[in-house]
């Protein structure tokens, strides 16, 4: 992220931890969607998964149509706080499930063949308002890490073609996929022709093909116009809608966490103890594993004082790593982690009943922040009794 983007920006009027979000940055990057989606003839959606911060979402609504959603929280979410389009996949739908989201949906994707036959009656009578899919799986690994990969050997996410029947394909009006992991184009490319080759025959008989999401259209150097030639010259072939439902791409480079030191014990080297923790607030630094980055700090030895950084959890694994700085840290020193909206806010916890981090909106016009959202003692109580 550039951090010029928040010239004038103050963490000292925030409480902490606190994620804070640039709506300038999340403009920028809507603009290039909605620019894709305009020349390509396509539908974008926001994946809720990844960036659900609906006090955003009118927004969001000014550059695209509406949300993917992977159940009926999500889809409510959308339905009632965005209001425009609302398509929802699961892996496993149970009945309950289903009904609610009958209710709130425009499109519903099955995982499995099972789960579209068990839930066939409740659908049908239901097809002039709500358009169904089944989730393919092009068995086509393209994701660097194995836990983001849809297309893992055994993957339960989708149909493989050994498992395709053509013959229950009655009320189904669309395919979805999903493969792909912050990538550009080339793996979206293979697993198209993987797509083609294994299901071309039955696309041609569908309404709609949603490519799923993972696509960095928002990244400096993706080949955006690879993209909308793409999406043009799959329209034309197969007479379909194409659908693309991206969360990093829309919340990338968009918001940063702000923490506080809270103290610095010594060991082999120093060990900073954060207000923010990783497994709590940031869990896909531990779980993916990756690095953060951290603003002002570098590489272990390229500045002049190491130190580990981690949170304030009794988690032992809950750190950052060792990070250099210009000078020593010290209590009450702010500290800002960097890319922090994406799949960080939909997944906090309040293990070891450490609070949430606040909510805060950066105005880059008048560099104002505006608090949304403190939490406290009781939704940590709240979601265990």
């Amino acid at each position: 992220m550039d951090q010029d983007q928040f010239i004038g920006f103050d963490p000292a009027d925030l409480p902490t931890p606190c994620f804070v979000i640039d709506e300038g940055a999340l403009r920028r990057n809507l603009s290039l969607l909605k620019e894709v989606q305009d020349r390509a003839g396509c539908t974008i959606l926001l994946a809720l998964k990844a960036f659900a911060c609906w006090p955003l979402f009118p927004l969001i609504r000014e550059y695209l149509p509406g949300i993917c959603a992977s159940g009926p929280n999500e889809a409510r979410l959308g339905r009632e706080e965005f209001g425009g389009e609302v398509h929802t996949y699961s892996p496993g739908f149970t009945e309950e499930d289903l009904l609610e989201v009958l209710d709130l949906s425009d499109h519903v994707v099955f995982n499995s063949f099972h789960q579209w036959n068990r839930f066939k009656n409740l659908c049908l009578p239901r097809k002039d308002s709500i358009s169904f899919g089944l989730r393919l799986n092009p068995r086509q690994s393209e994701a660097d890490v194995p836990l983001y990969d849809p297309s893992s050997p055994g993957s339960r996410l989708g149909i493989i073609r050994d498992e395709f029947r053509p013959e229950e394909l009655e009320g189904i009006s669309g395919f979805h996929f999903h493969n792909l992991c912050e990538q550009d184009l080339e793996p979206l490319k293979r697993t198209l022709k993987a797509i083609e080759n294994q299901f071309g025959p039955w696309i041609k008989k569908m309404n709609w093909v949603n490519f799923g999401g993972g696509h960095h259209i928002t990244k400096p150097d993706y080949d955006r116009e690879g993209l909308i030639r793409l999406i043009r010259e799959f329209r034309k072939k197969y007479g379909v809608e194409v659908i693309l439902e991206p969360g990093e791409a829309i919340a990338i480079h968009t918001g940063i966490l702000v923490s506080t030191v809270l103290d610095v014990v010594e060991n082999e080297y120093p060990a900073v103890i954060l207000d923010a923790s990783l497994s709590c607030h940031m869990p896909d630094v531990i779980e993916m594993p990756y690095r953060p980055d951290v603003w002002g700090a570098g590489n272990p030895g390229e500045k002049s004082w190491d130190a580990s950084l981690g949170g304030r959890s009794c988690l032992a694994g809950d750190t950052a790593g060792v990070y250099s700085f210009d000078k020593t840290l010290k209590p009450g020193d702010p500290l800002i982690f960097d890319d922090m909206s994406h799949y960080t806010m939909v997944k906090t916890t309040t293990f070891n009943g450490v609070p949430l981090p606040s909510i805060a909106l950066f105005d880059p016009d008048t560099r104002k922040n505006r608090i949304i959202r403190r939490f406290g003692y009781e939704d940590f109580k709240g979601r265990l009794g």
